[in-house]
């Protein structure tokens, strides 16, 4: 199994790089520091007869994710997974005083750089490959104060929903986790950030992250090769929560998933809220 996973350095990105590797993968790391993709190899255990690469690059920068598709073409003759967690918070603030630099670079990292990534890796991927992406905070429902972020994140995962449909008859599945929240990088910077910019809610969440120590990213991590391995063949087009969702239970109920709405963005009616206008 071949395996890249951009966003690796970080505080999910190594967790993630962690349990595929001790799920037998080969693995190619994409991240922008050249020193923390060694420190993050040389951290790894000894897996004899795998291969390990790493790719440093910045995939906002014009060329970065072309570079790491040609990189991914000359180390594997196929990719079977990509993982999609690189990612950044983008501006706070009322988006009137947002920097406008700063939120399209937002949109190019969270959402153009996976989206070139999936059109450029499909056509080398095999029946049975995965791609999974990070939908984050904001995906699901309105993150005020960070709108770049919830933006394009909401986008990331209408276009897995419609990717997971075009790529069906070729036996490649899509779908997107939300990690829930954890102690990373991005909640720290909701802190530094302070509450007038990010707004009350959101700092005493990330405060209360820091002190607690949020969702596990293991947890995320094991979700995501249950998605790559032969017990998520039938899961596909789904955005799984990895904190809240009984996701380990998913694979025995296959059939529903793949003829239902259910773990996917949807318009709601009044009827669905017990109304009586509208129908």
């Amino acid at each position: 199994m071949n395996v890249l996973i951009t966003g690796a350095t970080g505080g999910l990105g190594r967790a993630v790089t962690l349990a595929f590797w001790n799920a037998g993968a080969n693995l190619l790391l994409a991240g922008r520091s050249s020193d923390a993709l060694l420190s993050l190899k040389q951290s790894l255990p000894a897996g004899e007869g795998r291969s390990l690469y790493s790719f440093a690059c910045d995939l906002a920068e014009p060329g970065g994710v072309d570079n790491l598709i040609a990189c991914a073409s000359k180390c594997f003759p196929c990719v079977d997974v990509l993982v999609n967690n690189a990612a950044v918070l983008g501006p706070a603030g009322p988006v009137q005083h947002n920097d406008w630099e700063a939120w399209e670079t937002a949109v190019r990292v969270n959402l153009l750089a996976p989206v070139k990534l999936c059109r450029g890796l499909i056509p080398r991927m095999r029946r049975g490959s995965s791609i999974v992406n990070i939908s984050g905070g904001g995906a699901a429902s309105p993150r005020p104060n960070f709108s770049a972020y919830a933006a394009s994140k909401a986008a990331l995962v209408r276009f897995s929903e419609t990717l997971a449909i075009e790529t069906a008859p070729r036996g490649i599945r899509v779908n997107c986790v939300a990690p829930g929240i954890m102690r990373t990088h991005m909640v720290e910077q909701v802190v530094t950030l302070g509450a007038a910019r990010t707004g009350d809610q959101e700092f005493g969440k990330a405060r209360e992250v820091l002190r607690t120590g949020g969702t596990p990213p293991e947890t995320a991590a094991r979700l995501m090769v249950m998605l790559a391995s032969e017990a998520g063949a039938g899961i596909t087009g789904k955005l799984l929560s990895a904190a809240w969702d009984v996701w380990e239970e998913l694979p025995n109920h296959a059939g529903d998933l793949c003829t239902s709405d259910v773990y996917t963005l949807r318009r709601i009616l009044p009827a669905d809220r017990g109304l009586s206008w509208g129908a």
